[in-house]
């Protein structure tokens, strides 16, 4: 098979493979996009993930970020993050989420201010390939 036949097979399979992924990330970006006004701090735990969490289950788990619970001062405080963002690096990161933190099933922040900031970050990386997505568009480089 010619170098250019090739690579041009190559990517196809890649496209198909990362395509129902790239999907279902850019559907629940996007829903979540047209949902997070309806929610509001104050508001109980049940009432905002009952908005946030349906924007999310076209995310398979590779590509979300489960819950975290903790316990401090006495009160339960419980973490979702919703999927807000993507990366052309392959790697999920902390910064392609928004958090949500419930102290006693209560919603009291939205964003990493205050749960410190993001651990992890995107990369970019020398080999990636020349097809990319920015919100809910593919371009190519």
């Amino acid at each position: 098979m010619r170098p250019v036949i090739r690579k041009s097979v190559m990517l196809s399979l890649v496209l198909l493979v990362t395509g129902c992924a790239t999907n279902s990330i850019v559907q629940s970006i996007s829903s979540y996009e047209a949902a997070r006004d309806q929610v509001a701090l104050g508001q109980s735990k049940s009432e905002a993930l009952g908005v946030l969490l349906p924007t999310q289950s076209a995310l398979s788990k590779q590509w979300a970020k489960p819950p975290e619970t903790y316990i401090d001062d006495g009160k339960t405080v419980e973490i979702y993050f919703m999927r807000s963002r993507s990366f052309n690096d392959g790697i999920v990161t902390d910064d392609e989420f928004t958090p949500y933190v419930f102290e006693d099933e209560v919603l009291v922040a939205i964003g990493w201010t205050a749960i410190g900031g993001p651990k992890t970050q995107a990369q970019t990386r020398d080999d990636d390939p020349d097809i990319h997505v920015h919100g809910r568009y593919f371009y190519w480089r």
